[in-house]
């Protein structure tokens, strides 16, 4: 059942790199990276259900929050605001 879950992240990945490549503008990019981001936390979450370990959901949640981050950073960017306001 998770090979199932896998095959469907895989899927998404390709679709968000062909959004990525094809992207008309900057923030359509960032946002299919952004997607990727948060699909590499899907992969972390599947693995650790698959291999019953912890430590794959402590790397999911640190990834999470520097997805969060960079999202941020972007958002700051495209409103054309330094970072430290």
């Amino acid at each position: 059942m998770l090979n199932i879950y896998i095959y469907i992240l895989i899927a998404s990945c390709f679709m968000c790199f062909i959004r990525a490549w094809l992207g008309k503008t900057i923030p359509d990019r960032m946002v299919a990276i952004d997607i990727l981001g948060t699909l590499a936390v899907g992969f972390a979450a599947v693995w650790a259900l698959i291999t019953k370990q912890d430590i794959y959901m402590d790397i999911a949640l640190a990834w999470i929050f520097l997805s969060f981050l960079g999202t941020l950073a972007l958002a700051k960017y495209l409103s054309h605001q330094s970072l430290d306001e």
